[in-house]
């Protein structure tokens, strides 16, 4: 079976390979028995077609940990309804303790929300949850649905797991303004980096359906014209440092890192992460 990525959503069976990867571990941080389900075959060809793949192992684990957390947090400070944009093959209506009362609302493109839909028929969540077929980059269509939604909701928080960066810089931004223009959006998940990505280059080749396209020097900084600033941030190294999950060896990087400077190595440290970012106030 074809490894390719042909399509930006063929990265949603490419992660979905390594949570039920994760979930198969004997010390796994969090169990999704539905990934495996979901990734198929065609999921696992692509995580084997990709190199580095302890290093996107490493990465995902970490960044489901942390927005686990997060989507918890602000469920505590009073969201009612979570909207998923780009949710992807994401499980988590299914699989974590969230109150069964909540509202949680899944967007991506039809054909994505269709085959979720299919392979989750007979499956039953923990909460009250939607999909929705829509194409988020017509900004009029989106427009329409954001405010539909926080016209239905008292406080709204927003997952884009996975999904900015592979926006231009102005789609960010024209998403970011939308969301500030409904005001029961109170809070925002986000996976963040800080200046220029450092993808693998032998990424680059499978990736080129799907290339990463949203750099900024300073990621909060971009967010704060836009109305929204950073209220909770765990970086990937504090979340790997929590879980005692280490990354992976990788030549040369693992062999310099201890070379670098002490400034240079705590930049690195806190360059990505993931945020809760609140609307200002």
């Amino acid at each position: 079976m074809s490894g390719e990525i042909k399509h930006v959503t063929d990265t949603a069976l490419w992660v979905a390979s390594h949570r039920a990867l994760e979930s198969a571990r004997p010390d796994a941080v969090f169990h999704d028995p539905l990934a495996a389900v979901l990734a198929g075959e065609r999921g696992l060809a692509i995580a084997r077609s990709m190199p580095h793949s302890s290093l996107m192992s490493w990465v995902m684990v970490l960044r489901t940990s942390a927005i686990d957390r997060l989507v918890l947090s602000a469920i505590e400070r009073g969201a009612d309804v979570v909207l998923n944009l780009g949710a992807g093959l994401d499980t988590r209506p299914y699989r974590m303790a969230l109150p069964p009362t909540l509202r949680w609302i899944e967007a991506d493109f039809p054909d994505m929300i269709e085959l979720k839909s299919t392979k989750l028929a007979a499956e039953k969540p923990v909460c009250q949850l939607e999909r929705v077929g829509i194409d988020l980059s017509n900004r009029t269509l989106r427009q329409a649905f954001l405010r539909q939604i926080g016209a239905e909701a008292k406080c709204v928080l927003v997952i884009s797991e996975g999904l900015l960066i592979y926006l231009e810089s102005r789609d960010v931004a024209e998403l970011g303004e939308d969301l500030l223009a409904v005001p029961n959006f109170k809070y925002w998940i986000q996976d963040y980096y800080h200046g220029k990505r450092r993808v693998p280059r032998s990424w680059r080749k499978n990736l080129k359906a799907a290339p990463m396209r949203f750099e900024v020097t300073d990621w909060f900084q971009f967010f704060e014209p836009l109305g929204w600033q950073p209220l909770e941030d765990i970086t990937l190294i504090e979340e790997a440092t929590r879980l005692k999950r280490p990354p992976p060896f990788m030549f040369p990087m693992s062999l310099l890192f201890p070379l670098l400077s002490r400034k240079r190595r705590e930049k690195l440290a806190k360059s990505s992460g993931y945020v809760l970012m609140e609307r200002k106030r």
